[in-house]
C-alpha cells in the first residue's frame, strides 16, 4: 500500500505552494465598489476568467449559464438607472443611524468599471429531467451561483476587483439587457483593475457587521446539535485556526 509521501507526489495532489496560492486568493478576494480604475481588461485575461466560470460544477452538467459581457456605456446607464431606484427604495427599509450607514455606502462600480458582466441561468436547458435536480428544482440556480465564485475567485487571481450588483429589481434589470422572459438573471458584476484592495470586507470596516464566529455555526449530526467529547477537538482546532486567514491578507 502506498504511503502517505508516495500519495503527496502524485500529479493530483498540489504542492504546498500551490495550496497557499488558493487560500491567498480566496481571502483577499473582496466585494469592489469604488476601486475602479478605467483601464482595459486584456482579451486574454477576460477570457481566462470566463473559462474559470464555465469550468464550475453543475447539476447533471447542466452548464446553465450564459454570460453577458457589457462594454457599453449606454447599457451600463440603463443598469445604473435601476440600481439607483432600487438603492433609493432600498435605504427606506432600514431605521435612523442604520439608514444614515446605508446611505454613506458606494454599494456598485456599474459606470466606473471598465467591464460589467452579467450570468444567468436558463433553466430549461436540459429539458424537463436533469440528473440531481429531480427532486431540488433549485440546483440550476445554485450552479450558475458555483460559476460566479469561480469567476471572481479567477479576476482576483489575475489582480482585478469584483462588485456583485444585488440592488436592483429583476425586470429592469431583463429589461435593460433584453433577457427572455424565462432566462433568470444570476449575478450583475462589475470588474475591472483598482486602485487597492481593502484588507476586511467594506461593510466589516464600516461597521455594518463582523464576522461570525465559525466555531459557533458549526453543528454535529443534527440542526443545533451540542458537541460531546469527541467533536470538541474539531472545535479546539477551528478556535487555534482563528487568525489562519489573517497570514495570507497582504493588502490595505
Amino acid at each position: 500500500m502506498e504511503n502517505v509521501a508516495e500519495l503527496l507526489n502524485q500529479d493530483f495532489c498540489f504542492s504546498d505552494d500551490e495550496r497557499e496560492a488558493l487560500y491567498k486568493t480566496i481571502f483577499n478576494r473582496r466585494d469592489v465598489r469604488g476601486q475602479f480604475k478605467p483601464d482595459t481588461i486584456p482579451d486574454d485575461v477576460l477570457s481566462r476568467i470566463l473559462h474559470a466560470a464555465h469550468h464550475a460544477p453543475s447539476v447533471g452538467f447542466m452548464q446553465p449559464w450564459n454570460f453577458i459581457v457589457i462594454r457599453s456605456d449606454e447599457t451600463k446607464q440603463k443598469v445604473h438607472n435601476g440600481f439607483k431606484e432600487a438603492n433609493a427604495e432600498a435605504a427606506e427599509m432600514f431605521e435612523a443611524e442604520r439608514q444614515d450607514t446605508y446611505r454613506a455606502l458606494k454599494l456598485e462600480g456599474i459606470i466606473e468599471s471598465p467591464i460589467n458582466i452579467c450570468i444567468t441561468c436558463d433553466r430549461a436547458r436540459s429539458g424537463p429531467n436533469v440528473i440531481g435536480r429531480t427532486h431540488l428544482k433549485t440546483m440550476d440556480l445554485y450552479s450558475s451561483v458555483c460559476a460566479v465564485q469561480n469567476l471572481w475567485l479567477a479576476a482576483r487571481a489575475e489582480g482585478l476587483g469584483v462588485g456583485w450588483v444585488s440592488i436592483i429589481k429583476q425586470q429592469a434589470l431583463k429589461e435593460a439587457l433584453n433577457i427572455p422572459a424565462d432566462i433568470v438573471p444570476i449575478a450583475y458584476l462589475c470588474v475591472g483593475y483598482v486602485s487597492h484592495f481593502h484588507k476586511k470586507p467594506e461593510l466589516e470596516t464600516a461597521g455594518w457587521r463582523k464576522r461570525l464566529p465559525l466555531e459557533d455555526l458549526i453543528y454535529f449530526d443534527q440542526w443545533n446539535e451540542k458537541r460531546n467529547a469527541e467533536e470538541e477537538s474539531l472545535i479546539r482546532q477551528v478556535e487555534t485556526d482563528l487568525d489562519f486567514a489573517e497570514q495570507f491578507i497582504q493588502y490595505d
